[in-house]
């Protein structure tokens, strides 16, 4: 059994070791706002914070996160900052496939946790890694300037 404290509540996972954060989640707990993409820490679907800061689920066994905490979508509403970012993605009409946006939204309010007036420098690097394949970049910035702004 493998202990992790998930959207601050500690579940016991009967699963390998080495199994990635991503499928504790979707398989075990049934948390299946996060997004498998590409398996490689590439894409960005499946950013959750670890501790507040945003890591790839999908290569982070849960061997390596036990008695850490683990943030997920579900969860983000309820913090400040990430109420703002979910605000600001709406506002701003961001989502259009949809299927990034789980591992965008965890990027942009890790970003904002840590950088409270990001320039688009900040924002291009702490967003680099996330892929949107419908190309809403320009929205994105938008709203995480938007975020930033409702939050100072």
């Amino acid at each position: 059994m493998n202990s992790l404290n998930i959207n601050s509540k500690d579940h016991q996972i009967d699963a390998d070791p080495s199994t990635p954060v991503l499928w504790a989640l979707r398989d075990s707990l049934g948390l299946t706002g996060t997004k498998f993409g590409c398996g490689a820490a590439l894409c960005g679907a499946c950013t959750v914070h670890l501790n507040g800061q945003a890591i790839r689920s999908c290569i982070t066994p849960i061997s390596s996160v036990s008695g850490q905490k683990i943030t997920t979508i579900e969860a983000i509403g309820q913090d400040k900052v990430g109420k703002a970012v979910q605000a600001a993605w709406i506002k701003h009409d961001v989502a259009q496939c949809g299927y990034c946006q789980s591992g965008q939204i965890m990027s942009a309010t890790a970003l904002l946790k840590s950088n409270k007036k990001p320039s688009d420098a900040d924002i291009d690097g702490a967003m680099a890694g996330n892929i949107c394949r419908c190309g809403t970049y320009v929205r994105i910035r938008a709203a995480i300037h938007d975020a930033a702004s409702t939050l100072a």
